[in-house]
């Protein structure tokens, strides 16, 4: 099944038999509705079987009714408007129980990214970083928090880390305009995907430059660009995206890289410690 799920199953509606356009109609209809249901629910909702739901993911190309729950979810989270969002999240967490359901959502999150990380592109994006010239990093909207904290931690380690602005096109181009193959471009976003961090990958990708890509899904539309695609689960908490994952994964390349360049980062931290104690930047007071 293509990336585009709704649209592929539109194209293939003339060769579905009776049952199968039952339930390909439902889901082009209910898409944001459908990505949360069972298969016995999704079965009862389009009046066909639960056994003919699971048929059908495999016949579309799925391994299983998970697999195609989770295309689903991922076309939801990536054309669902921040309202449409909020009704979706009210409709399938009970008020009373948001505590427990979001941080269990967010524990699976971590779990499943464990589980489904290649250590190998892991290590290659680490090399990559490591070796580069210069480091540029963007983020665009609740990815510019995790491309801040990125790039916070880098600077520790690092001379020659650049974070790209988010304030304008121009800005992001700007910054990049001397990009070449020497160079490493670490570019992080989450549905809604961002149209300014593609572009940039585009840029970095016909400069020849390294492109990193932190997201959620081989099927992001960032894998396009990306020499080195590193997926982390994420998902939506109502209007809010769940980063958790990601970030866990940004720890383990902070730290990965900071093994590399454990002397470097040494000497590094005890100039900032200095720095820290003779400007007084951090309260170390142990009265309370």
């Amino acid at each position: 099944m293509k990336a585009d799920l709704l649209t592929e199953l539109k194209a293939q509606m003339p060769r579905f038999s009776k049952g199968q356009k039952k339930i390909a109609a439902y889901l082009i209809e209910h898409f944001d509705k459908a990505a949360y249901l069972t298969a016995a629910k999704l079965g009862k909702s389009a009046d066909v079987s639960e056994s003919t739901v699971v048929r059908f993911a495999s016949e579309i190309g799925f391994d299983g009714y998970p697999q195609l729950q989770q295309a689903l979810r991922d076309v939801s989270r990536n054309m669902l408007t921040a309202v449409q969002r909020m009704e979706v999240a009210s409709s399938n967490i009970d008020a009373d129980d948001v505590l427990h359901k979001v941080l269990h959502s967010d524990i699976e999150k971590i779990r499943k990214t464990l589980e489904e990380i290649d250590k190998q592109t892991f290590d290659k994006a680490v090399d990559a970083i490591t070796d580069a010239r210069q480091i540029y990093v963007i983020g665009i909207g609740s990815a510019a928090a995790l491309a801040n904290f990125l790039t916070f931690y880098l600077n520790h380690i690092f001379d020659n880390v650049k974070i790209l602005g988010s304030t304008s096109a121009s800005d992001v181009f700007e910054n990049i305009v001397s990009i070449d193959e020497n160079d490493v471009l670490v570019a992080l976003s989450f549905p809604r995907y961002s149209t300014r961090t593609l572009k940039a990958m585009h840029y970095a990708n016909e400069k020849k430059a390294k492109v990193i890509a932190i997201t959620d899904s081989t099927m992001s539309p960032l894998s396009e660009f990306a020499d080195h695609l590193l997926v982390a689960r994420s998902d939506m908490a109502s209007f809010v995206d769940s980063l958790v994952a990601p970030l866990s994964l940004i720890n383990a390349l902070i730290v990965s890289i900071g093994l590399r360049r454990k002397d470097e980062v040494s000497n590094k931290l005890q100039k900032l410690e200095q720095f820290w104690q003779e400007y007084k930047v951090y309260d170390d007071s142990t009265d309370r």
